[in-house]
């Protein structure tokens, strides 16, 4: 059966400061029709789904929905429209039932009536093969469940257009089947499916169209499945952007590897990874959302339950926490810096001595304030640091306190460097001083791994990356074949290729 549009959104435009998240976007929604929506992290996903939903209302454009523009329907709800957020929006100490009528539960004499939640809710759960007693509180449940409990929520308002964001990042093999046969049988009735996601693998399974967002313009307007494969979708997401030559490898120290992992298993995140990292390397991590890189990453900070394998780390075992694997010589740089790298209220100073003196101590004792200031003067002029050792962190710009995070590990002389998303929101500028920073500690025989949601900046100060997939490292891509094209395609490939 055919359907007719369920959504029209045409020229949209939505700008924060002077930065344009989406410039004439627009996107065309059929019932019956699971529509994929791909696209880079920054693309403008998540402003279209949010104008899409009627979270956000468009700087310029419209959006049509049940033959109403943007600005006569109230809300998303109104225009019966659904959708699931990445992050769940459900209450664990709550039951079942509890979670799936948050709002407006049916009542009966101005008492909550609970046979009527039930009758409304089972036909529903039923659908999507939720077997569980409404009592259960939801926290006890596996993710996979609350996942679809929070999809029961959105289809109990029967909407006309469901939209879900990022679905399956969390889930495991068997329930993304399941999701899957439940979308077919909500598109069989005439729903129409917005389906944000970066598996490229679930697009070529389960859509029938696709757009892929590039700078907030559309450079595939909802072109059918079967006319695109996965390198034609990586090539639109990135655009025309000139690849970046491989890397020359640096001459690796000779020395034994500071980092081995065999045969390394963590439960539910990593599976049977084996790899090395030679002193003096650079080596990337790269895969999608859980795909186990960053947990890879938690392993040799000492932050992970390893259940299975060895680690090796310049002769010792395991760390079991990261204070012993700071005293091993690990350094780890944080993405989150103001949450896990900072005291944002502390001085330059006490920030960066913060691991090496306070944290380990040397020698057995505290050294003076003086010298652990001219200490932070040592490290600020190395990293081209604006600002003095008295400076309050807080007061710097957002490049210079993750200088000051740089610093802050610095000053332990570490052998192994561990780096989770080490420039994000930093300037063009102070990104470039960070690579070099991250050379010269090569250079110097550290081992540096290297995690990043910017393909170039793993082509760029990458000897090599390591790919992995659900759990697995499936691949490695150096040489002449580093280039963000080929990660990103081995990234979807290799998660296409994974057995289930």
């Amino acid at each position: 059966m055919t359907y007719g549009d369920i959504l029209v959104a045409r020229d949209l435009v939505k700008s924060y400061g002077g930065v344009r998240a989406l410039d004439g976007a627009g996107i065309r929604l059929r019932g019956g029709e699971v529509h994929a929506l791909v696209g880079e992290n920054g693309a403008g996903k998540s402003t279209l789904v949010r104008i899409l939903s009627g979270s956000l209302a468009p700087d310029e454009g419209t959006v049509e929905s049940g033959g109403m523009e943007s600005g006569e329907a109230e809300s998303g709800e109104d225009a019966q429209i659904a959708t699931v957020s990445q992050e769940l929006s459900l209450f664990p100490d709550l039951s079942v039932r509890e979670n799936l009528f948050p709002y407006r539960p049916p009542r009966r004499f101005g008492l909550l009536d609970r046979g009527a939640m039930d009758r409304a809710a089972r036909p529903v759960l039923a659908e999507l093969g939720l077997d569980v007693d409404l009592d259960t509180e939801l926290g006890e449940l596996p993710l996979a469940d609350q996942q679809l409990t929070e999809i029961a929520r959105a289809l109990l308002l029967r909407p006309r257009l469901l939209i879900l964001d990022e679905p399956t990042s969390a889930l495991p093999a068997t329930a993304v089947d399941r999701l899957e046969q439940v979308l077919r049988t909500l598109t069989g009735r005439g729903i129409a499916v917005l389906y944000v996601t970066h598996f490229l693998e679930e697009v070529m399974r389960i859509a029938q169209r696709v757009t892929v967002l590039r700078d907030g313009r559309v450079a595939l307007a909802g072109v059918r499945r079967e006319e695109v494969d996965v390198p034609e979708l990586v090539t639109a997401m990135l655009g025309g952007r000139p690849e970046q030559p491989a890397r020359r490898a640096r001459a690796a120290v000779d020395l034994p590897p500071p980092v081995v992992l065999s045969g390394v298993s963590v439960p539910g995140r990593l599976a049977d990874v084996t790899f090395t990292v030679r002193a003096g390397e650079v080596v990337g991590v790269a895969g999608l959302q859980g795909a186990g890189h960053l947990d890879a990453l938690e392993v040799v900070c000492g932050r992970a339950d390893v259940s299975a394998g060895r680690v090796d780390e310049g002769g010792r075992g395991l760390p079991h926490s990261l204070r012993a694997a700071v005293r091993a010589g690990v350094a780890f740089v944080p993405s989150d810096r103001k949450r896990y790298g900072l005291m944002v209220d502390r001085t330059v100073w006490e920030n960066t001595t913060a691991v090496s003196w306070l944290a380990l101590g040397r020698g057995g004792f505290m050294p003076s304030r003086s010298e652990l200031v001219r200490h932070t003067r040592d490290l600020t002029e190395r990293l081209r640091l604006r600002g003095g050792p008295y400076d309050v962190t807080a007061r710097l710009s957002g490049g210079n306190q993750q200088k000051v995070v740089f610093a802050k590990w610095l000053a332990t002389e570490p052998r192994i460097v561990v780096l989770d998303d080490p420039t994000r929101g930093v300037d063009v500028g102070v990104r470039s001083e960070m690579h070099r920073i991250v050379g010269e500690l090569a250079a110097g025989g550290a081992a540096v791994l290297l995690a990043s949601t910017d393909l170039a900046e793993l082509t760029e100060i990458c000897d090599r990356v390591l790919v992995f997939v659900r759990g697995r490292l499936v691949g490695e891509v150096h040489g002449e074949r580093l280039t963000e094209h080929a990660l990103a395609v081995a990234m979807q490939q290799g998660a296409a290729d994974e057995p289930e």
